[in-house]
């Protein structure tokens, strides 16, 4: 199917819509923004202090979001790729730096609600200066076939007394195929938190691979995924943290319920520790869904499946 680029913007807002984004703040004046369709820039713009350089490549972008010293962004930066289509590669080249002092919260959607066929490549290298804020807030949306292969891959250093927040939802439709790799670098005195929720179904593939590298005096991280298999689904998770520097502290705290007897639960954390007086903890649980509460929702009326959806949804919300 041919899309106009009239349709490529609405169908983008719709798709958004499912996600659970509000589309109107992507038609909101005075908000920074960047919409893409495949290899094409719908809609961008930049507010006071904030620049958003783009250039399309094949099969995708180059982006460049750079936030300037000490500016303080009011409103969230709403970020949105996607593929209308079946079919389709998009492959995003994305560099953020946010720099000394600055303040900064992105809101991204990630949609691609008809995928049969579709790969989806993110690159990213994010810079967070001196005492700056950086969250990045990302929610996926990938249809009901699982027929998409999502490949998010980044590179994170934080400067000194950086805070750095991820949140990584994917709650809705399937998931296909994922694969998550986060390799983070913390200065002194700096705070990263690392945060995936997913629902896995039909034959959905998860894999996530966290590593925190705190190699600053004092430097702090979290590492914190909740998982849900049901059907064939199958899930590895991977969190590592290494202790490098005095009075560093970290926790890996993993979660995976399994539904049915088929879904396959993997979680393998790794804590290393290469100065005495850092300290690196970690925790992994892997159980099933309550059956009593799945009765007592069938009781009310719904189906099993609509009951684990309500379960699992409380529980990644």
């Amino acid at each position: 199917m041919i899309y106009s680029v009239e349709k490529e913007y609405q169908g983008m807002l719709d798709a958004y819509e499912k996600a659970g984004g509000d589309s109107n703040s992507l038609k909101t004046e005075g908000m920074a923004k960047l919409i893409v369709h495949e290899n094409k820039v719908l809609s961008a713009d930049e507010v006071p202090g904030v620049r958003l350089k783009f250039k399309p490549k094949e099969n995708g972008i180059i982006a460049e979001l750079r936030v300037e010293e000490g500016v303080k962004v009011k409103n969230p930066i709403h970020l949105c790729f996607g593929i209308l289509p079946s079919e389709g590669l998009q492959d995003i080249t994305f560099r953020v730096d946010v720099l000394s002092g600055a303040e900064v919260k992105v809101v991204a959607h990630c949609i691609f609600p008809n995928a049969v066929h579709v790969i989806h490549k993110m690159d990213a290298v994010i810079n967070i200066g001196e005492n700056a804020i950086f969250s990045y807030n990302e929610t996926h949306y990938h249809g009901d076939s699982g027929g998409i292969e999502v490949i998010p891959k980044a590179k994170v250093i934080l400067a000194e007394k950086a805070f750095y927040k991820n949140t990584f939802s994917l709650v809705q439709g399937c998931v296909g195929k994922l694969d998550f790799d986060y390799d983070i670098y913390s200065g002194a005195n700096s705070v990263a938190e690392m945060v995936a929720k997913i629902y896995g179904k039909q034959d959905d593939y998860i894999k996530i691979n966290e590593k925190v590298n705190l190699n600053g005096e004092n430097a702090r991280s979290l590492i914190k995924t909740r998982i849900v298999l049901r059907d064939r689904a199958r899930a590895e998770v991977i969190g590592e943290t290494q202790g490098n520097a005095p009075y560093a502290r970290g926790h890996v705290d993993c979660t995976e319920l399994v539904n049915g007897t088929e879904a396959v639960a993997k979680a393998i954390p790794v804590v290393s520790v290469t100065n005495d007086k850092a300290k690196i903890t970690h925790e992994a649980a892997i159980g099933s869904i309550d059956r009593r509460q799945v009765e007592t929702l069938m009781a009310r009326g719904l189906d099993e499946n609509e009951a684990v959806d309500v379960i699992v949804k409380g529980l990644l919300r």
